[in-house]
């Protein structure tokens, strides 16, 4: 039964991951929050919030304690793109975070872990209609790492590992502030593509898309372009498996009667 009172918030990093969510959604609402975009709909009697982070640690972490103070959500979800790092995982898979290690001033620590019954509570749900979620280790760095580097650092510790950049930034703010978090990515990239540009080249110092930077830097490199074309490719075709794990981890979550 859903519980009237309950309270969920999210958080994306870029209009390109939410954009499929919002496709799925009847009636949000678009709103704004220390200048980042706040949608807010209702599911199954509870209302979600949904912010627009912004890319990197910092970003995340800010806009996650806009959320908390603004939503007050007993439950968060985290959800966006990550490069595999190991073989094992196809394009469009989607891995539900296991651990979730901190990459900063290339040392590699690990926080606690994200709410593990959540997670189960996520992996049933999509498998009843066929969606597998699987189980990984995310690596938050502030920018594109390579992946062969962090395969050999790893060393095979970790379960199906996926470089992204937000997720420990948004677990630290949730548990600090006491609420239970899961996260979903979609990969983007294959272990086997190693990105051929930093974020940095396209991005201001707070790592905001700018698009003259992004003209500069193709015109100065155009091999870079096959590669950009087939990125936005697989995230198209990871953003549809993404949106509808996220729709069902609303479900999930909503219908619960306790947080």
């Amino acid at each position: 039964m859903a519980n009237e009172n309950k309270s969920l918030g999210m958080v994306a990093a870029m209009p390109q991951e939410i954009a499929p969510v919002l496709a799925r959604i009847k009636g949000y609402a678009r709103g704004n929050i220390d200048g980042r975009n706040l949608y807010r709909f209702p599911v199954n009697g509870s209302c979600v919030y949904l912010i627009e982070s912004g890319m990197g640690p910092a970003q995340a972490a800010a806009a996650t304690r806009a959320l908390i103070r603004h939503a007050e959500p007993d439950a968060i979800i985290n959800f966006g793109f990550g490069g595999a790092v190991l073989p094992g995982l196809e394009v469009g898979e989607l891995v539900l975070a296991e651990r979730v290690f901190r990459l900063d001033q290339g040392a590699l620590s690990e926080l606690p872990l994200p709410d593990p019954a959540l997670a189960t509570l996520l992996q049933e749900h999509c498998a009843k209609v066929g969606l597998q979620l699987r189980r990984g280790g995310y690596i938050t760095a502030s920018g594109i790492r390579n992946k062969a580097e962090m395969a050999s650092r790893l060393g095979g510790s970790t379960a199906l590992p996926l470089l992204e950049m937000e997720t420990a930034a948004v677990l630290e703010q949730a548990q600090g502030a006491g609420i239970p978090l899961v996260a979903i990515r979609g990969v983007s990239d294959a272990a086997d593509e190693e990105l051929g540009f930093s974020i940095e080249e396209f991005c201001d110092g707070n790592l905001n898309l700018v698009p003259w930077r992004v003209a500069w830097t193709i015109s100065k490199r155009p091999w870079l372009i096959p590669q950009l074309i087939r990125l936005s490719g697989n995230c198209r075709r990871a953003g549809k498996r993404l949106a509808l794990a996220v729709e069902l981890a609303l479900q999930a979550l909503t219908r619960q009667s306790q947080p």
